[in-house]
Protein backbone atom coordinates (compact mmCIF):
# COMPACT_ATOMS: atom_id res chain seq x y z
CA UNK A 1 0.00 0.00 0.00
CA UNK A 2 1.39 3.33 -1.27
CA UNK A 3 2.44 5.96 2.03
CA UNK A 4 0.67 9.80 0.58
CA UNK A 5 2.83 12.03 2.30
CA UNK A 6 0.86 14.81 4.32
CA UNK A 7 1.09 17.77 6.36
CA UNK A 8 1.71 17.24 9.63
CA UNK A 9 1.76 21.21 10.71
CA UNK A 10 2.56 23.76 9.62
CA UNK A 11 5.93 23.76 7.72
CA UNK A 12 6.01 20.00 8.26
CA UNK A 13 5.22 17.37 5.90
CA UNK A 14 5.81 13.20 6.22
CA UNK A 15 6.65 10.42 3.80
CA UNK A 16 8.82 8.37 2.33
CA UNK A 17 11.23 10.54 0.77
CA UNK A 18 11.18 13.02 3.11
CA UNK A 19 13.33 13.42 6.68
CA UNK A 20 12.56 11.68 9.24
CA UNK A 21 10.03 14.22 11.70
CA UNK A 22 11.79 14.24 15.09
CA UNK A 23 8.55 14.10 18.18
CA UNK A 24 10.49 14.41 21.43
CA UNK A 25 10.33 15.76 25.09
CA UNK A 26 9.59 14.80 28.65
CA UNK A 27 7.15 11.90 29.08
CA UNK A 28 4.88 14.14 31.29
CA UNK A 29 4.95 18.20 31.75
CA UNK A 30 7.04 18.84 35.01
CA UNK A 31 7.53 22.40 35.48
CA UNK A 32 7.66 25.01 32.59
CA UNK A 33 11.65 25.42 33.45
CA UNK A 34 12.03 21.47 32.66
CA UNK A 35 9.91 21.66 29.81
CA UNK A 36 11.22 24.89 28.18
CA UNK A 37 14.96 23.69 28.15
CA UNK A 38 14.31 20.54 26.19
CA UNK A 39 11.82 22.52 23.71
CA UNK A 40 14.79 24.84 22.89
CA UNK A 41 17.57 22.25 22.89
CA UNK A 42 15.37 19.78 20.40
CA UNK A 43 14.21 22.50 18.30
CA UNK A 44 17.93 23.86 18.32
CA UNK A 45 19.67 20.28 17.62
CA UNK A 46 17.14 19.13 15.05
CA UNK A 47 17.01 22.80 12.84
CA UNK A 48 20.91 22.30 12.90
CA UNK A 49 20.43 18.81 11.51
CA UNK A 50 17.60 19.73 9.18
CA UNK A 51 15.27 17.48 10.84
CA UNK A 52 11.45 18.65 11.49
CA UNK A 53 10.77 19.08 15.27
CA UNK A 54 7.42 17.97 17.04
CA UNK A 55 7.53 18.75 21.12
CA UNK A 56 5.81 16.18 22.99
CA UNK A 57 4.58 15.57 26.36
CA UNK A 58 1.49 14.51 28.38
CA UNK A 59 -0.96 16.34 31.05
CA UNK A 60 -1.86 13.24 32.11
CA UNK A 61 -0.41 10.12 32.39
CA UNK A 62 -3.53 7.69 33.24
CA UNK A 63 -1.80 5.07 32.34
CA UNK A 64 0.58 4.92 35.26
CA UNK A 65 1.45 2.26 37.12
CA UNK A 66 1.78 2.63 41.08
CA UNK A 67 -1.77 5.38 42.15
CA UNK A 68 1.05 6.92 43.87
CA UNK A 69 2.83 8.10 40.75
CA UNK A 70 3.18 11.60 39.40
CA UNK A 71 0.44 11.74 36.47
CA UNK A 72 0.68 15.68 35.01
CA UNK A 73 -0.67 19.32 35.23
CA UNK A 74 -4.24 17.86 34.19
CA UNK A 75 -6.20 19.14 31.41
CA UNK A 76 -7.03 22.57 31.69
CA UNK A 77 -3.60 23.53 33.24
CA UNK A 78 -1.67 20.97 30.62
CA UNK A 79 -3.29 22.68 27.79
CA UNK A 80 -2.36 25.76 28.67
CA UNK A 81 1.79 24.85 29.23
CA UNK A 82 1.29 22.93 25.93
CA UNK A 83 -0.12 26.26 24.14
CA UNK A 84 2.68 27.97 26.01
CA UNK A 85 5.32 26.06 24.34
CA UNK A 86 3.96 25.95 21.30
CA UNK A 87 3.78 29.93 21.13
CA UNK A 88 7.16 30.85 23.02
CA UNK A 89 9.31 28.18 20.62
CA UNK A 90 7.26 28.22 17.28
CA UNK A 91 7.17 24.62 17.39
CA UNK A 92 4.32 22.14 16.70
CA UNK A 93 3.05 19.81 19.73
CA UNK A 94 1.67 16.30 20.07
CA UNK A 95 0.01 15.10 23.11
CA UNK A 96 -2.06 11.82 23.74
CA UNK A 97 -5.42 11.74 25.13
CA UNK A 98 -7.64 8.98 27.02
CA UNK A 99 -10.83 9.82 26.62
CA UNK A 100 -13.36 10.82 23.78
CA UNK A 101 -14.18 13.81 26.06
CA UNK A 102 -10.84 15.26 25.74
CA UNK A 103 -10.53 14.91 22.09
CA UNK A 104 -11.66 18.64 21.26
CA UNK A 105 -10.33 20.35 23.82
CA UNK A 106 -6.70 19.27 23.03
CA UNK A 107 -7.23 19.44 19.73
CA UNK A 108 -8.12 23.29 20.03
CA UNK A 109 -4.42 23.27 21.44
CA UNK A 110 -1.96 20.71 19.67
CA UNK A 111 -1.37 20.02 16.26
CA UNK A 112 -1.10 15.87 16.78
CA UNK A 113 -3.55 14.23 19.14
CA UNK A 114 -2.01 10.75 19.94
CA UNK A 115 -3.35 7.30 21.17
CA UNK A 116 -1.56 5.43 24.01
CA UNK A 117 -0.62 2.04 23.01
CA UNK A 118 -3.06 0.41 25.84
CA UNK A 119 -6.20 2.12 24.15
CA UNK A 120 -5.07 1.30 20.55
CA UNK A 121 -8.24 -0.46 20.35
CA UNK A 122 -10.79 1.91 22.25
CA UNK A 123 -12.99 2.45 19.17
CA UNK A 124 -14.62 5.53 20.66
CA UNK A 125 -11.26 7.34 21.30
CA UNK A 126 -10.08 6.63 17.93
CA UNK A 127 -13.19 8.05 16.39
CA UNK A 128 -13.26 11.10 18.78
CA UNK A 129 -9.85 11.55 17.82
CA UNK A 130 -10.25 11.27 14.10
CA UNK A 131 -13.41 13.48 13.84
CA UNK A 132 -11.39 16.46 15.24
CA UNK A 133 -9.33 16.24 11.57
CA UNK A 134 -6.33 16.46 13.29
CA UNK A 135 -3.40 14.28 12.44
CA UNK A 136 -3.59 11.45 14.94
CA UNK A 137 -0.60 8.95 16.02
CA UNK A 138 -1.84 5.61 17.09
CA UNK A 139 0.76 3.27 19.56
CA UNK A 140 0.66 -0.09 18.63
CA UNK A 141 -0.39 -2.01 21.51
CA UNK A 142 2.33 -4.05 23.23
CA UNK A 143 -0.16 -7.17 22.66
CA UNK A 144 -0.77 -6.43 18.89
CA UNK A 145 0.62 -8.17 16.28
CA UNK A 146 2.29 -5.50 13.48
CA UNK A 147 -0.46 -5.82 11.12
CA UNK A 148 -3.07 -5.74 13.74
CA UNK A 149 -2.73 -2.28 13.60
CA UNK A 150 -4.67 -1.74 10.37
CA UNK A 151 -8.00 -2.52 12.26
CA UNK A 152 -7.12 0.98 14.61
CA UNK A 153 -6.51 2.94 11.32
CA UNK A 154 -9.43 2.34 9.77
CA UNK A 155 -11.46 3.23 12.75
CA UNK A 156 -9.92 6.94 12.37
CA UNK A 157 -9.95 7.04 8.78
CA UNK A 158 -13.96 6.08 9.12
CA UNK A 159 -14.13 9.61 10.18
CA UNK A 160 -12.79 11.18 6.81
CA UNK A 161 -9.30 11.64 8.41
CA UNK A 162 -6.85 10.21 6.23
CA UNK A 163 -4.25 11.59 8.26
CA UNK A 164 -2.81 8.93 10.55
CA UNK A 165 0.66 7.88 11.84
CA UNK A 166 1.26 4.56 13.36
CA UNK A 167 3.96 4.02 16.08
CA UNK A 168 5.84 1.11 16.85
CA UNK A 169 6.81 0.66 21.10
CA UNK A 170 8.10 -3.09 21.03
CA UNK A 171 6.44 -6.26 22.47
CA UNK A 172 5.57 -7.93 25.61
CA UNK A 173 7.87 -11.11 25.72
CA UNK A 174 7.28 -12.73 28.85
CA UNK A 175 7.23 -10.41 32.14
CA UNK A 176 8.46 -6.83 32.56
CA UNK A 177 10.02 -6.75 29.17
CA UNK A 178 9.78 -5.66 25.67
CA UNK A 179 11.50 -6.76 22.47
CA UNK A 180 11.36 -4.85 19.16
CA UNK A 181 11.16 -6.90 15.77
CA UNK A 182 12.51 -4.83 13.19
CA UNK A 183 9.97 -6.78 10.57
CA UNK A 184 6.70 -4.70 12.05
CA UNK A 185 8.21 -1.61 10.41
CA UNK A 186 7.76 -2.20 7.03
CA UNK A 187 4.62 -4.78 7.74
CA UNK A 188 2.83 -1.81 9.34
CA UNK A 189 3.39 0.66 6.45
CA UNK A 190 2.67 -1.93 4.09
CA UNK A 191 -0.73 -2.57 5.67
CA UNK A 192 -1.49 0.44 6.72
CA UNK A 193 0.15 2.60 4.01
CA UNK A 194 0.64 5.28 6.74
CA UNK A 195 3.88 6.97 7.55
CA UNK A 196 5.62 4.74 10.69
CA UNK A 197 7.46 6.43 13.65
CA UNK A 198 9.48 4.42 15.66
CA UNK A 199 9.33 5.47 19.34
CA UNK A 200 13.20 4.25 20.34
CA UNK A 201 12.73 5.29 24.24
CA UNK A 202 9.69 3.26 25.10
CA UNK A 203 10.95 0.14 23.47
CA UNK A 204 13.46 -0.05 25.94
CA UNK A 205 10.91 0.05 29.06
CA UNK A 206 11.20 -2.50 31.21
CA UNK A 207 7.25 -2.58 32.02
CA UNK A 208 6.67 -2.43 36.02
CA UNK A 209 10.23 -3.47 36.40
CA UNK A 210 10.94 -1.95 39.57
CA UNK A 211 7.73 -2.69 41.31
CA UNK A 212 6.08 0.01 41.54
CA UNK A 213 7.27 1.85 38.42
CA UNK A 214 8.69 0.88 35.08
CA UNK A 215 12.38 0.17 34.52
CA UNK A 216 14.25 1.12 31.91
CA UNK A 217 17.50 0.03 29.18
CA UNK A 218 18.61 3.79 28.02
CA UNK A 219 21.78 2.51 26.83
CA UNK A 220 20.01 0.45 24.15
CA UNK A 221 18.18 3.73 22.68
CA UNK A 222 20.29 4.63 20.33
CA UNK A 223 21.19 1.04 18.86
CA UNK A 224 17.56 0.71 18.13
CA UNK A 225 17.16 4.23 16.60
CA UNK A 226 19.68 3.64 14.19
CA UNK A 227 18.63 0.21 13.40
CA UNK A 228 15.02 1.35 12.95
CA UNK A 229 16.66 4.05 9.90
CA UNK A 230 18.02 1.41 8.61
CA UNK A 231 14.82 -0.65 8.00
CA UNK A 232 13.19 2.86 7.13
CA UNK A 233 10.87 4.91 9.13
CA UNK A 234 9.36 8.39 8.42
CA UNK A 235 9.12 9.68 12.21
CA UNK A 236 11.28 8.70 15.21
CA UNK A 237 9.83 9.30 19.40
CA UNK A 238 11.92 10.48 22.26
CA UNK A 239 11.27 10.76 24.89
CA UNK A 240 14.22 13.17 26.21
CA UNK A 241 15.04 14.72 29.42
CA UNK A 242 17.99 17.45 31.16
CA UNK A 243 18.46 15.01 33.82
CA UNK A 244 16.46 11.53 32.98
CA UNK A 245 17.30 10.29 36.85
CA UNK A 246 15.54 12.87 37.97
CA UNK A 247 12.71 12.90 35.82
CA UNK A 248 8.80 12.25 37.53
CA UNK A 249 8.45 9.88 34.65
CA UNK A 250 9.85 7.24 32.61
CA UNK A 251 13.02 8.54 33.69
CA UNK A 252 14.63 4.78 33.24
CA UNK A 253 14.04 5.31 29.45
CA UNK A 254 14.40 8.56 28.44
CA UNK A 255 17.02 9.82 26.83
CA UNK A 256 19.64 12.45 27.90
CA UNK A 257 19.59 16.08 26.23
CA UNK A 258 23.21 16.05 26.07
CA UNK A 259 23.39 12.49 24.38
CA UNK A 260 20.34 13.93 21.51
CA UNK A 261 22.56 15.51 19.57
CA UNK A 262 25.35 12.83 18.52
CA UNK A 263 22.68 10.22 18.29
CA UNK A 264 19.95 11.58 15.95
CA UNK A 265 23.18 12.67 13.03
CA UNK A 266 23.75 8.89 13.17
CA UNK A 267 20.23 8.21 12.28
CA UNK A 268 20.10 10.64 10.06
CA UNK A 269 22.86 10.34 8.21
CA UNK A 270 21.50 5.92 8.06
CA UNK A 271 18.34 6.98 7.29
CA UNK A 272 19.66 9.29 4.26
CA UNK A 273 21.74 6.34 3.22
CA UNK A 274 18.57 4.11 2.90
CA UNK A 275 16.66 6.55 1.63
CA UNK A 276 18.91 6.59 -1.64
CA UNK A 277 19.57 2.74 -1.62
Amino acid sequence: MNVVPFELAAGIKVGLDLPPVIIAGPCVLESMEVCRKIAAHMKAVCAELGLPYIFKASFDKANRTSADSYRGQGLEEGLAALAAIRGEFQVPVLTDIHEPGQASAAAAVVDVLQIPAFLCRQTELLLAAGQTGKPVNIKKGQFLAPEDIKQAVDKVRSTGNRRVLVTERGSTFGYHNLVVDMRALPIMRQQTGCPVVFDATHSVQLPGGQGGASGGQREFVAPLARAAAAVGIQGLFLEVHPEPDKALCDGPNSLALKDVQYMLRKVKAIHDVCALS
